[in-house]
């Protein structure tokens, strides 16, 4: 794992640092910042004795409180200017040209799809190995949902496992890869395949903010990407979600969309040009949203410091940590290790009062509500295997020393009993 304050590419190289502190421009960007002194240090006040220790704890601070309030005294509680200067300002930190807020991250895919102008019985090449949400918003979209197998390392799209289904399949007209865990998929190769193929790419990045590949992030590799918002994410609206593009025509298209089909150039008209659904973000949420990207890099820095002490203090166990492969930078929205002994190894932390999860346990295809997929009889081996043997630990900002030396005594215990 690369040390997060040293493998950074500065803006007059061949990129930005994915994890720069956002700081206000005159124009309502996002610039960059050079410092890591706010990055916050673990300390043992973050836990008591004998408290658990959760799998995530959203937090919001002082200032988030205090915009809120500011927009409840305003009375503009709906989407309004709130909410497209959340909008401007996610978009400048992914450096897209464009931004769509919505309600959560699934109405940002199921947008994003629609904006794409799918036809019944195209399908969606995307990954087994992911929340349901993915590929439901294929099928919401009218579209078909195509599974090709995942890398065992990186738990994303294996791109020769995608070429494989494309030299079977003639009706598959874009591919969804899905950054699981904070770890960009590789997006280098599947881009590569989708121009080769004439597809569209749609970034599934709601577990991702702020990673990236060779100082490239997430959410501007594809035509559109899609971003959650959700309270056990790397930041939170409560609810929410964003779709990203440098394509004002894809934008336009989702943002009528999640307003009932109205002309986005008629403002608050009731010319309703297209068929939509009303999938707006609040400015509540928006001005949650705001601040939490403030704070999204000091965030992703305690993220990826708590991961490296996993690392470093699991190294010689005989489980599997996470891969960050060379040029790039996982955010860790779950740090999970791999075992033959995984649901043993979760009852033991468990009574040490560790929370864990299994993201997920059972893969889409294998789904019941998928077994009418035409896809959902496909063996994806990797997938199969890893829904039997992932296990995620606590690994979020607001873990204290105690709280990372309780997970690793626990684990440790588990395997060397005293």
């Amino acid at each position: 794992m690369t040390d997060p304050d040293t493998d950074i590419d500065s803006e007059s190289g061949s990129g930005t640092d994915a994890d720069a502190g956002p700081v206000a421009e005159a124009d309502g960007g996002v610039a960059e910042a050079e410092s890591d002194a706010s990055a916050p240090e673990p300390s043992d006040e973050g836990a008591e004795t004998g408290d658990s220790v959760p799998i995530a704890n959203p937090t919001l601070s002082a200032d988030a409180v205090e915009r809120v309030d500011e927009i409840l005294e305003s009375g503009m509680l709906a989407d309004g200017p709130e909410v497209r200067d959340f909008e401007d300002e996610f978009a400048a930190y992914c450096e897209t040209d464009r931004a769509v807020a919505t309600s959560n991250g699934t109405t940002a895919l199921h947008a994003a799809l629609e904006a794409l102008d799918l036809d019944a019985g195209d399908a969606v090449l995307t990954s087994p190995f992911s929340f349901v949400a993915s590929a439901n918003a294929i099928r919401l979209a009218g579209a078909t949902p195509v599974f090709a197998d995942i890398d065992p390392e990186t738990y994303t799209l294996d791109p020769d496992a995608v070429e494989r289904v494309l030299e079977e399949r003639d009706d598959v007209v874009g591919l969804l890869p899905v950054h699981l865990y904070g770890l960009a998929a590789d997006m280098n190769r599947l881009c590569e395949i989708a121009d080769d193929h004439d597809l569209f790419v749609l970034e599934d990045a709601c577990q991702a903010h702020g990673a990236a590949i060779d100082g490239d992030r997430v959410g501007s590799f594809g035509d559109a990407a899609c971003f959650s918002f959700y309270p056990t994410k790397n930041m939170t609206t409560g609810e929410g979600g964003m779709i990203t593009t440098d394509r004002d025509d894809l934008a336009d298209r989702a943002a009528s969309f999640v307003n009932h089909g109205r002309d986005v150039g008629e403002g608050g008209s009731y010319e309703h040009v297209d068929l939509g659904h009303n999938y707006r973000m609040t400015s509540l949420a928006a001005a949650i949203g705001r601040e939490q990207l403030e704070r999204l890099p000091e965030f992703n820095r305690a993220r990826r410091e708590n991961a490296a002490y996993y690392d470093e203090q699991l190294a010689d166990l005989p489980v599997e940590t996470p891969t960050e492969p060379d040029g790039y930078r996982h955010v860790y929205h779950q740090y999970t290790i791999r075992t033959d002994e995984r649901d043993e190894l979760a009852a033991t932390l468990d009574e040490r009062g560790v929370d864990t999860g299994v993201y997920y346990g059972t893969p889409i295809h294998r789904q019941p509500a998928y077994e009418t997929v035409s896809t959902a009889a496909a063996t994806l081996p990797e997938a199969e295997r890893a829904a039997e043997t992932v296990l995620s630990l606590p690994v979020h900002p607001t873990l204290s020393e105690r709280d990372r030396r309780t997970v690793v005594e626990a684990v440790t215990d588990h395997f060397h009993p005293q």
